[in-house]
């Protein structure tokens, strides 16, 4: 039986007159790849923000390990399971690849330095870039500076990964080479809920795919489902429009 690890129960969330998310329901279990499609403005990058709560839902609930989130005094210990990979990196300039990978450790986890010296390496290894601790990030391409950031995340060893949009920041070539610490990622067993527009990706790693419209979740199923036999003409719009450029 699949453990349920995140819910989203008739998440709404406003800004001012506009609703960019309506009724948002659905289930992550442990170890799920779920990946989330649609349009730019469908709300999909409002959902993983409110997912994290770096945007707060103007309805609904958050369900986590059993809890409402939503109606936790602190939000810190959450904030420590559910990690975010931006599309924009968000390092810090002023550290190195180490510092910043070690800095959430430190001062969150209150790790030791030399302890999370350690972590950090560990992770930075598994994502390539254990030869670049003394670097700073205007020194990385963008890939590399992706997957600092995905090493930082990982780092801090969440129950649950949030990648928003991570390679469309990224030159074609670099691409690649974030989607296959991505990939290695999902068969590790680790849960991750990503935010793309590589149809591939998917395709091919997801084991759900959610397609989001204007707010609204038309259609989730797996990958077989949705890319090979979509009920929804608006997804079947989509993926035309996507697939077949």
């Amino acid at each position: 039986m699949c453990k349920q690890i995140l819910q989203f129960c008739h998440l709404g969330k406003t800004f001012g007159d506009h609703q960019v998310l309506r009724d948002i329901n659905f289930t992550v279990n442990k170890g799920d790849v779920t990946c989330i499609i649609g349009s730019s403005g469908s709300g999909k990058s409002t959902l993983l923000r409110c997912a994290n709560l770096l945007e707060t839902p103007t309805s609904g609930e958050i369900i986590f390990d059993g809890k409402n989130i939503l109606t936790e005094k602190s939000h810190s210990k959450y904030r420590q399971k559910v990690g975010m990979v931006f599309q924009s990196f968000n390092l810090f300039n002023n550290m190195n690849v180490l510092q910043n990978c070690t800095v959430g450790l430190t001062s969150v986890l209150k790790i030791k330095k030399q302890e999370a010296e350690k972590i950090a390496l560990r992770y930075l290894e598994s994502v390539g870039m254990s030869a670049y601790v003394n670097a700073r990030p205007h020194q990385l391409s963008g890939g590399q500076k992706q997957r600092v950031a995905i090493a930082r995340a990982l780092a801090m060893q969440p129950e649950v990964l949030l990648f928003d949009e991570p390679t469309s920041a990224l030159d074609p070539e670099m691409v690649g080479e974030v989607l296959t610490v991505m990939k290695d990622l999902a068969k590790s067993g680790l849960t991750m809920l990503v935010v793309t527009h590589e149809m591939a990706f998917a395709r091919d790693v997801a084991n759900k795919v959610v397609f989001m419209d204007e707010g609204v979740i038309v259609e989730e199923g797996t990958p077989e489902e949705i890319f090979q036999n979509p009920k929804e003409p608006r997804t079947r719009e989509f993926l035309s429009r996507t697939i077949n450029g």
